[in-house]
């Protein structure tokens, strides 16, 4: 974790303006106010899953404002959608206000005025993804996040935002990071085209929906050897001939695509120095695979050489 900023080493006096300079710089508000009854205390923090990031703000009452000349001068590089944790606020658009509580869902979007506000301790998480990875037009992006509780993804995103954020500093270290952010961006891509004016049909929405709560799930389950159809169907409440046809038409085969994540993460977990310390067929087990055998023709398969040879270079290449 990078811990952007924190109010706790710093004398009670130099907090509040402190404070609001870090919050003006990371949030893309123009006016920041805070609540000073029961002192400034604050934290900010920033975890990297590839080209994906993961940014949580906490503290005492606070209230964030974007105005009209900033917001159109504005350049959206990213989509955040954010999850509030703490508290109740109250959330201000052009399309109205709205109470915003724990567990509901915003798009943060930088191009248009906003207000942004709680009261007492609270905090939010987002998850910012860059826009060419979600392949949809800002316009649209603007639609849905006007309408994002109607989106059948509304809760999972919320749920799954929360747990990324409660044990991100184990996942974004590990060997799965990058991947893990790409099917968070194919989950927050999908939580934006369910929206009942943001794209496709209804069809499209939900095949899309489930495609990307599968590549979420896989990524949940790498480590357990019972990770394939019959699991993914059974925990999706779909059955496998569904499941199939639609993965079919995304064009993803959910074998090759769960061998080629656990032969990611191995291959990358052999690399380091936990990795190197366990046997060839402990770090088969380990991802999945229960024949070390298969595990050492499959990573072969894919990357050119044995396990063992891997991890040897590796250890060299790190000396």
């Amino acid at each position: 974790m990078a811990v952007l900023f924190d109010t706790a080493p710093l004398p009670p006096a130099d907090r509040l303006e402190a404070f609001r300079t870090a919050m003006l710089d990371a949030s893309g508000s123009t006016r920041i106010e805070l609540d000073t009854t029961e002192g400034v205390r604050g934290q900010m923090a920033l975890w990297s899953f590839g080209r994906a990031r993961v940014f949580t703000a906490a503290s005492t009452g606070i209230s964030m404002s974007r105005d009209g000349r900033a917001a159109r001068g504005a350049s959206t590089e990213a989509v955040a959608v954010a999850v509030h944790r703490g508290g109740t606020g109250r959330h201000v658009t052009a399309a109205g206000q709205r109470m915003v509580r724990t567990g509901d869902l915003m798009v943060v979007d930088i191009t248009r005025p906003f207000e942004f506000s709680w009261s007492g301790q609270g905090s939010s998480t987002s998850i910012q993804v860059p826009i060419s990875d979600l392949d949809l037009p800002p316009d649209a992006v603007q639609r849905a996040a006007d309408r994002l509780a109607t989106s059948p993804l509304y809760g999972m995103v919320s749920r799954h935002l929360v747990e990324l954020t409660r044990h991100a500093d184990s996942l974004s270290s590990g060997p799965m990071a990058a991947a893990l952010g790409e099917s968070t961006a194919h989950l927050v891509r999908a939580l934006l085209v369910g929206t009942e004016d943001a794209g496709p049909g209804v069809r499209q929405i939900v095949e899309e929906t489930l495609v990307s709560q599968v590549r979420v799930h896989v990524h949940q389950h790498l480590h357990d050897p019972a990770l394939g159809p019959d699991m993914v169907a059974g925990d999706l409440a779909v059955s496998r001939r569904h499941l199939f046809r639609v993965l079919e038409r995304a064009g993803l085969s959910l074998e090759q695509y769960v061998i080629e994540r656990r032969l990611e993460g191995a291959k990358a977990e052999l690399a380091t120095p936990a990795g190197r310390a366990r046997t060839i067929a402990a770090s088969a087990n380990r991802w999945g695979f229960k024949d070390p055998t298969h595990f050492s023709r499959r990573f072969r398969a894919a990357y050119g050489m044995l396990p063992r040879d891997w991890r040897r270079l590796a250890a060299e290449q790190s000396d």
